[in-house]
């Protein structure tokens, strides 16, 4: 599993998001981006991670940055976890996760003693360009919107 890293150039793709519409990152060119790749949705540490996303969404907004979470998920499933927990920013279906192994997420992990293959849990900020500025890949999940909102500032 090679991860892409900052400086590198992002793939272009587009996925159904949770209303099942395709949503392509080319929408969002001269536009900060937080790609967030996350294993399962409606998972304990998943909807920590994207409520604290939520809950900071405004905030990110006035730095100029739009979210978009990619998972595994069907739109069926995505629409049920924005639904549920209130969700105010766009999920993307990576159902065959070829999005996933593009950006380098996609690969062998280990949970209670099981090897499997699933995303990584890797959130990548692009800038303006489409280029990427900064990977985030050590935080706690509740922790993540934090450490996004901590390295904008810096950025300032």
């Amino acid at each position: 599993m090679k991860t892409l890293q900052a400086g590198d150039a992002v793939p272009q793709f587009t996925l159904n998001d949770q209303n099942n519409r395709p949503v392509s990152l080319a929408q969002f060119k001269g536009r900060k981006v937080l790609i967030y790749f996350y294993p399962k949705a409606l998972t304990p540490g998943c909807t920590t991670q994207a409520c604290g996303l939520r809950d900071a969404k405004n905030e990110l907004e006035k730095l100029g940055v739009v979210i978009l979470g990619i998972s595994p998920d069907s739109p069926k499933k995505l629409a049920q976890f924005a639904d549920k927990k209130d969700l105010n920013f766009t999920l993307l279906a990576d159902e065959d996760h070829q999005v996933a192994e593009q950006f380098g997420v996609w690969g062998e992990k280990k949970f209670m003693g099981k090897t499997y293959d699933g995303i990584h849990r890797v959130s990548f900020l692009l800038d303006e360009s489409g280029k990427i500025q900064h990977v985030f890949d050590k935080f706690k999940t509740g922790e993540h919107h934090q450490v996004v909102l901590d390295f904008l500032h810096q950025q300032l």
